[in-house]
């Protein structure tokens, strides 16, 4: 068996890492195009750069806060590697524990570059659009996407040189490394998803239920006080947090195919090469497909934009299943890699479909909550709810097509190989990641371009071009949230397997009760996180809604002849979103190790299996909802059932603000957790079914052996994950005052 690859996969290898320089180098000339572009007059400016400097300060805030937990997490994953090693193939265990240690750091850095670059040029390009639907709704658009692209193109690109790279330094070795960078880009993904969604939809319901419901003003008013918060929201949000957390999705496919591509019998480099090449024929195509968006014909897109980036997609995904069929017949020699990363793309394709069928605006399920706002907010709501509980079941119903349709493709082969199989329909859905995070980032620049036209002013032809590309721009933000929930399920599912492979673990709950007992504990954790989170939003709305009543009676606020304080309503948010990060990153890594360490290899397993099944069925739910709360109120904003200012208008727009954090906090932020845990559980799982078997206790008169350290250690960690819980549901001292004063006296 050869230990290293041939010469002709060595210079495939060089070709993947220059295709990815060219991803980079893409981004560039994107960037220079995008720069060049009008700012247009001063007033834009200066609501732009009130926008600017709140979603840099921020972001700057947020990376220096999770900087020593970085740090502290590689102190301890170096640790825990040397308590058991690495299994090494070719390398010493020593120089793969280092090697995953450099990777984490690697993982974590360049999911920062991605979220932190691309909200930058997101906020270059707002004001551009602004500027741009002066002149036309096609220069608008193409500004808009290609901004987005910049983005998706640092996801592209980083991701697969620094997978590429650490796969040429360290071969057979290489997914043993790959751990560590998927790790490191999962948990700051988890990071800018949770506190940028608790930042965005704070600000978001308070600017809306006192503007919009109280005092009937528009949503960007400048009068209202949390406005710019708002806008400043949608970039440290959805585009930082959503950039994260495509970013992380992309290298962790990456590392579960080649992974589950390393323990295939008989083996062959041609496993663990096949998924990189397919990345590389993914970004050419993501390049082509990216830059065709603003060049569709008017008769094909008839002046939708989302109907030309879908035209966009499609074109992509064609070129890359060409690309996969030619790597199947003239590399692998497997046509069975075609049909499964080819299952990939028609799962992401069918994702699109589905996520528009049930948040378009055009479509039946929106209009059908829309027009409940007839009867009230109740009946919106409970329309709203019905559509998410409807979606989540064929959203399921599909990633349980994918893993049999990969079971039927490998039938004969073996369970590994069906696992493999759903790891490349992974790569194969992602390999459209450039479009995917351009569509998203859209979301955010044209709402926030159409914030900046209404602050500033802008003639009745540019704010109706910038209000068709926003309500676009919510479809798409929908789309993409489905992609990146079924990313993470197929990548959760391939972890999963390799997960229980390494530990040997049959997970027969008939057999073993405990396994049960694990999927129970497992299935309730994503209701913990979604509790911490939604109730974060709650929280900090609530005082944004105090502060934007209190400016709203000081003379001169409401007439318009003075400013509101908007730095205020920003610091409310800042300080809410940075609260929640230690309590729930405490909660997704040492849940997972809680587990392992007190009830066993097979409590653990099923744990996992909890987690994934919940997490995907309540972050479709969350996300499908929201979403088609958003919609419905956009429709109605549009001058369906009584349009603005009405009573239906008010209760949409009460069913928007439930929506908001289902949507764009709890939902989203559960796809890096599933994904983080799963990583933590691979990572450590060694380590941790190693001190079960350390300072064994005999129990007098039974069979029974008490792990006493794993008690121990497992009592400690309870305790710590029991504080941070703790803290996420204590009031602060501000609150506590509030609640006594607004106690009704006896």
């Amino acid at each position: 068996m050869s230990v290293v690859p041939s010469s002709f996969e060595q210079m495939a290898l060089y070709g993947v890492v220059g295709i990815a320089i060219g991803a980079l180098f893409y981004a560039l000339f994107l960037r220079k195009q995008i720069l060049k572009e009008d700012t247009g007059s001063e007033k834009l400016k200066t609501v732009w750069s009130g926008i600017k400097s709140g979603a840099n300060a921020y972001l700057k805030t947020q990376l220096k806060s999770v900087v020593i937990f970085i740090g502290i997490l590689g102190i301890f994953l170096y640790v825990t590697s040397a308590i058991a090693p690495p299994v090494a193939l070719d390398t010493s265990p020593i120089l793969i524990t280092i090697g995953r240690v450099g990777a984490f750091l690697m993982g974590a850095f360049f999911s920062a570059m991605v979220g932190f670059f691309g909200m930058n040029m997101a906020v270059q390009g707002n004001i551009r659009v602004a500027e741009a639907s002066r002149r036309s709704f096609g220069d608008a658009l193409r500004i808009a996407y290609r901004t987005g692209t910049i983005t998706g193109m640092l996801c592209d690109g980083l991701g697969l040189l620094g997978g590429t790279l650490i796969f040429l330094i360290f071969t057979r070795d290489a997914p043993e490394v790959l751990l560590g960078f998927g790790f490191g880009g999962t948990l700051l993904a988890l990071f800018m998803r949770v506190g940028g969604g608790i930042y965005t939809k704070a600000a978001d319901i308070g600017a809306d239920l006192v503007g919009k419901v109280e005092k009937g003003i528009p949503e960007d008013d400048p009068r209202n006080a949390a406005v710019v918060a708002d806008l400043v929201g949608d970039n440290v949000g959805d585009c930082a947090g959503m950039a994260a957390d495509i970013f992380e999705s992309y290298e962790v496919t990456m590392v579960s195919a080649l992974l589950l591509g390393l323990a295939l019998t008989p083996f062959g480099f041609k496993w663990i090469i096949f998924p990189l090449l397919a990345r590389g024929f993914g970004v050419i195509s993501t390049i082509i497909g990216t830059y065709a968006v603003s060049l569709w014909p008017e008769k094909l897109t008839k002046g939708d934009a989302f109907k030309a980036m879908d035209l966009s997609y499609d074109l992509s995904s064609v070129i890359s299943a060409a690309g996969f069929l030619a790597l199947a017949v003239f590399y692998v020699n497997d046509i069975r890699v075609f049909f499964a990363t080819a299952m990939g793309l028609v799962l992401a394709i069918s994702f699109n479909k589905l996520a528009n069928h049930f948040t378009n605006p055009n479509k039946t399920p929106v209009n059908a909550v829309a027009a409940s706002s007839k009867t009230g907010p109740a009946t919106v709501i409970l329309q709203g709810l019905s559509l998410g509980f409807e979606s989540t079941v064929w959203t399921a119903l599909l990633i349980a097509l994918t893993i049999v349709v990969s079971l039927i493709i490998w039938a004969g082969a073996g369970i590994t190989f069906a696992f493999y199989g759903v790891a490349l329909a992974g790569i194969g859905m992602l390999s459209q990641t450039g479009n995917t995070v351009a569509m998203d980032t859209f979301g955010p620049i044209v709402d926030n371009a159409n914030g900046i036209g209404e602050m500033a002013g802008l003639e009745e032809k540019p704010r109706q071009i910038l209000a068709d590309l926003d309500a676009s721009g919510n479809t798409t933000k929908s789309v993409t949230k489905a992609m990146a929930i079924a990313s993470a399920v197929l990548a959760a599912v391939s972890l999963f397997a390799a997960f229980t492979a390494t530990v040997h673990v049959n997970l027969d709950i008939a057999a073993d009760p405990m396994v049960f007992v694990g999927l129970l504990i497992g299935g309730s954790l994503p209701f913990l996180f979604s509790f911490i989170s939604i109730r974060a939003v709650s929280r900090a709305a609530g005082k944004i809604i105090e502060e934007v009543r209190k400016q709203f009676r000081i003379p001169g606020i409401m007439e318009g002849l003075k400013l509101p304080d908007y730095a205020a309503v920003v610091k409310i948010c800042t300080s809410a979103a940075q609260r929640e990060l230690a309590s729930i990153a405490i909660i997704a890594i040492l849940s997972p190790l809680i587990v392992g360490i007190l009830l066993g290899a097979a409590a653990w397993g099923g744990f996992l299996a909890g987690v994934i099944v919940t997490g995907q069925l309540l972050a479709v739910f969350m996300a499908n909802s929201g979403g088609a709360w958003d919609n419905a109120k956009k429709k109605i904003e549009d001058g369906y059932y009584g349009g603005k200012g009405s009573e239906n208008h008010k209760a949409s727009v009460i069913g928007d603000t439930v929506g908001d954090p289902l949507k764009d906090t709890a939902g989203p932020a559960l796809n890096p957790m599933i994904k983080v845990i799963n990583l933590i559980s691979l990572l450590f799982s060694g380590a941790i079914l190693a001190v079960r078997e350390v300072w064994l206790y005999q129990i007098p008169n039974t069979e029974f052996k008490l792990p006493v350290l794993a008690v121990i250690l497992s009592a400690i960690l309870i305790t710590i994950v029991g504080f941070a819980i703790m803290y996420s549901k204590r009031e602060t001292q501000e609150e506590a005052q509030k609640v006594a004063e607004d106690a009704p006296s006896k």
